[in-house]
């Protein structure tokens, strides 16, 4: 495993990342349509990309291969966290949470914040962030349950 900070000619491989990530959900948790409006974003939101080329973020890999990823954007936000689906629970999510948690530290950040999905707010939990809110979103036209975050660092 190999982790590596995050640069512009990274950004092909992390949409697909992402997308495999969330076309690989379970149908119990996000339907059909639920993993189409949501993975469409990688290709869509301007913000998907902003939060590549301005923020900061991490990425792990496996004989070269991409395979999970995190962003924070701005600065004290994770505003991406993926990983493919094969590689899920597999410690590279807590990996990469500990590197953003510390780089931020590092940097002066007192607290961190995120809309963690159905699927990660577990991992954050986990790792001792705080729940402020259930909230609901809407990506194109299409409901969406997530839970908004804290962590003081």
């Amino acid at each position: 495993m190999n982790l590596r900070q995050i640069t512009i000619k990274d950004q092909l491989e992390l949409k697909k990342v992402y997308f495999d990530s969330i076309q690989s959900l379970d149908e119990k948790i996000y339907s059909q349509e639920q993993k189409r409006a949501w993975s469409s974003q990688a290709w869509v939101n301007p913000n998907f990309d902003k939060s590549i080329n301005k923020g900061k973020g991490w990425h792990l890999s496996e004989k070269g291969i991409i395979v999970a990823f995190a962003t924070r954007y701005p600065n004290n936000r994770i505003a991406l966290f993926y990983c493919k689906a094969r590689y899920q629970r597999k410690g590279y999510g807590s990996k990469l949470l500990r590197k953003l948690e510390d780089e931020a530290k590092k940097e002066g950040l007192n607290s961190l914040s995120t809309e963690a999905s159905l699927i990660s707010y577990k991992l954050f939990l986990k790792n001792e962030w705080e729940l402020i809110r259930k909230e609901k979103v809407i990506i194109n036209n299409i409901f969406f349950e997530r839970y908004k975050m804290i962590k003081i660092i």
